[in-house]
Parts: structure tokens; C-alpha cells; sequence
């Protein structure tokens, strides 16, 4: 558990008033390793639970159902990209489903490939260094595009889905998750509760689009065969359930400072506010680019 406040913390909490070159980066380098409301360990999803979330071992499995959920509709022993990778425990899982004949693995944190070093070499892939907008590799270099939980944090969706398309071979695959803005925020808690995740999480005030939005990017981007749903219900109550609890437990259990527990009291009842009044969503996702 992370049990300390941190310099990447500290950065962290000023990049609220001053957002940094990078503000992904930013806010993964504070978050760390060992986050101690994630769901487990090397684990940053929100899940794909079975239950309502109160069941704390359910957990391990929501995370790993989210991936495996996401990694299914890309091609088999072929070569994928994961963008947006974490801290590369979702690599090995995506090796396990699909076997690709290569796996490369993209975050914009090097902070975060370094620590998942040991989990993408176990997956036989490939850590690189770089911007989802601004992928250094080839055109119809892969067959799979996969992103999981990563595309609000992108700089542009239209720029990302663009690269996802370019490096895609014909007939390639992209699949995802994301979180939609179902409508604007209306009242004075609404609007508050909206801009400080943006800041909290390092997102512009683009990051907020709707599902028929998200949708309308990628065919854009030249894909077709889209198949897009709405999960919330699935994803975010549950996981939201999750951390009331973990965070209760950690209130007892002394487990993190009382203010990072504050901080992180704080967003999650932000975040449940957003989601009651339903401007809020988790979207799944998957296109193809066409064969021709």
C-alpha cells in the first residue's frame, strides 16, 4: 500500500493549478505503483464485475474480465498494440487470450513501463516510450489495436483513432473502453464536480464527449463495423461501491495518510455525483478498418 505522501504527489497536487506538459504522466507518476484503492495489484481498471462491487474479492476477477472482455474481438496469434498499457499487468492477460505473434505495449508514463518491466517480459512484449497521438511506428504494422480505460486521457480522440487506423493493417481490429460525458453539467455541484476530475485527472475540457461522439470519431477515422455499449452499471457503480469500501477499510486499518484519504474521499464522492445524475458512462468498443 502506498502509505506516504510522494514528490510525484506533491507535482501532482500543483499541476492542478498549473497543468504540466504532459498531465497523464503526471498524474500516473503520483498515483504509483501500489495505489491503494486500485482493484488489485499492477491493476488501474475500474472492472467488469458480476456483482455490486460490495464483495472485495470480486475485485481480481472484474479487473481481469474488463481485459479479457476487450482483448476478445481482436485477431488471434497476430500482431497487437497495446495503447495505453499501465503497468503492463493487462499484457500478460492479453498474451494468455490471444497469443499474439508480437505484443507491443505503449504508454506515454516511463515511470510506469519501467515498473511493469517484469510483467512485459513475462508477456513477451515490446515497452515503448511514446504519445497515443503520435504512434512511432509504420503504417499496417498491426492487425489488433487495443486500449483499455486510456483514450479521455489522450490528447485528441480524433488524433488517436487517426494513428489506430494508419498503423492498422487492412482488416485489423480496434478495441477499447472509455469514458463518455453523457450530458453537460447544469448546476453549480455538477459543474464543480466536472472540472476538478478533469484537473484531478489530467484531462481537458475536450476529454468530456459523448457516446454518439466517441462513435462518430471513429468512423472518421475511415472504421466501419462499429459496435459500441454503454456498461456503466457493470463498471463504474460497482467499482464505485468497491472503493467506499476499501477506503472504510483504510480509514480503520490506518492503511493510507488521512490526507490522501481525504483527497481520495473527496473525488469518489465527486465521481458519484457525476454518475447518479447520470452525466456519465463506460463505453465498450470495437471496429474494424475495412479489408480493402
Amino acid at each position: 500500500m502506498q502509505n506516504r505522501i510522494t514528490r510525484a504527489n506533491v507535482r501532482h497536487a500543483l499541476g492542478l493549478l498549473k497543468q504540466p506538459r504532459r498531465p497523464a504522466a503526471a498524474v500516473y507518476e503520483s498515483i504509483g505503483t501500489d495505489f491503494f484503492l486500485a482493484l488489485d495489484d499492477g491493476w488501474l481498471n475500474l472492472g467488469l464485475w458480476e456483482g455490486s462491487g460490495a464483495d472485495a474479492t470480486e475485485a481480481p476477477a472484474a479487473v481481469r474480465r474488463l481485459v479479457r472482455t476487450i482483448a476478445e474481438p481482436l485477431p488471434r496469434e497476430a500482431a497487437v498494440l497495446d495503447v495505453g498499457n499501465g503497468l503492463g499487468a493487462q499484457d500478460e492477460l492479453i498474451g494468455d487470450v490471444l497469443r499474439p505473434a508480437r505484443l507491443v505495449a505503449v504508454n506515454i508514463t516511463l515511470a510506469q513501463l519501467r515498473a511493469g518491466r517484469g510483467r512485459l517480459e513475462r508477456a513477451r512484449a515490446i515497452g515503448v516510450n511514446a504519445d497515443a497521438v503520435r504512434l512511432p511506428f509504420a503504417d499496417d504494422t498491426f492487425d489488433g489495436v487495443v486500449s483499455v480505460e486510456a483514450a479521455f486521457h489522450f490528447s485528441s480522440r480524433r488524433a488517436f483513432f487517426a494513428e489506430a487506423f494508419r498503423v492498422l493493417r487492412p482488416g485489423g481490429v480496434l478495441s477499447m473502453s472509455d469514458v463518455p460525458t453523457l450530458r453537460r453539467p447544469r448546476t453549480p455541484a455538477e459543474i464543480a464536480a466536472g472540472v476538478s476530475q478533469l484537473r484531478a485527472w489530467g484531462m481537458r475540457v475536450a476529454a468530456a464527449a459523448s457516446p454518439g461522439r466517441i462513435v462518430d470519431l471513429v468512423v472518421g477515422a475511415g472504421f466501419e463495423d462499429v459496435n459500441a455499449s454503454l456498461v456503466g452499471d457493470r463498471v463504474i457503480d460497482p467499482a464505485l461501491v468497491f472503493a467506499r469500501g476499501r477506503l472504510e477499510r483504510s480509514r480503520r486499518e490506518r492503511a493510507a495518510p488521512r490526507s490522501m484519504r481525504a483527497v481520495a474521499r473527496a473525488g469518489l464522492a465527486q465521481v458519484e455525483l457525476l454518475r447518479q445524475r447520470r452525466l456519465i458512462d463506460y463505453l465498450l468498443l470495437n471496429a474494424v478498418k475495412p479489408a480493402g
